[in-house]
């Protein structure tokens, strides 16, 4: 189905929230405190934005946050949402775990108006996602505890076909097979994380790599497209062994 940029007041509408009461809601809850600066601000919103969100316990909010599609949206008891961030639920949700922390200009989008079926961004808890870091989540994206992405990171759970020449390649279609990133992952300074990869649990990912396959746990990879560089376990292990003692 071809899906248009822009459109009338129906599809704009629809592109922003569950319906027209939702849309009122939201947007007045917005602008009456979304400007709202300092812990003054902060409080209101931690009240006031339960109206249309999800919200357990006491989650930051600070001011010039925008949120589409809010009642899609859960916030963990401690969650922080820095300055500028921008979450877009539509419709399959975004949850951010116990005090996970989103930093200043990051962008949470699922945009999913495809009707895919795995659509959705979730973050576990202790993460961090860093300054102007970018997750586009409509294959799916799961991120686990005390994962933290540095600046300028991508993580895009989506492709476009190419394969026809004689088409353009917005006529041919998607696909979203997901992206899943298990706990304590450090991922560097403007890293590109494709659709379809899986990063496991203690792997690091070099600034500036483009992850196109798997990465296996607790391993280090860098480069384009992004290959092993050096096991940590093994690394371990290695000098674990060179500080034993020969037997008396």
């Amino acid at each position: 189905m071809n899906h248009t940029i822009s459109g009338g007041p129906q599809l704009y509408l629809s592109r922003q929230a569950d319906h027209l009461g939702r849309y009122t809601l939201e947007q007045t809850l917005q602008a009456l405190l979304g400007w709202v600066p300092t812990i003054a601000g902060i409080g209101l919103r931690a009240v006031a934005y339960r109206l249309m969100l999800r919200m357990e316990g006491w989650a930051a909010i600070e001011s010039q946050v925008r949120l589409r599609f809010a009642n899609h949206i859960r916030l963990g008891h401690g969650t922080y949402l820095d300055h500028g961030v921008y979450i877009h639920a539509c419709p399959d949700g975004v949850e951010i775990g116990d005090r996970t922390l989103i930093m200043h200009g990051a962008v949470l989008h699922v945009y999913n108006f495809r009707d895919l079926p795995h659509a959705g961004i979730r973050i576990g808890h202790d993460s961090l996602v860093g300054e102007y870091t970018v997750i586009r989540g409509q294959g799916g994206v799961d991120i686990g505890d005390r994962v933290y992405t540095s600046p300028l990171v991508q993580i895009v759970a989506v492709d476009h076909v190419f394969d026809d020449p004689t088409r353009s390649f917005t006529e041919q279609g998607i696909t979203a097979a997901g992206i899943t990133i298990e706990d304590d992952v450090w991922i560097g300074s403007g890293a590109v994380i494709c659709d379809g990869v899986h990063v496991g649990q203690g792997a690091v990912v070099a600034a500036g790599a483009v992850v196109t396959r798997d990465v296996p746990p607790h391993t280090v990879v860098a480069g384009i497209p992004a290959r092993p560089i050096r096991n940590i376990e093994k690394d371990r292990l290695k000098v674990e062994g060179s500080n034993l003692q020969p037997m008396p």
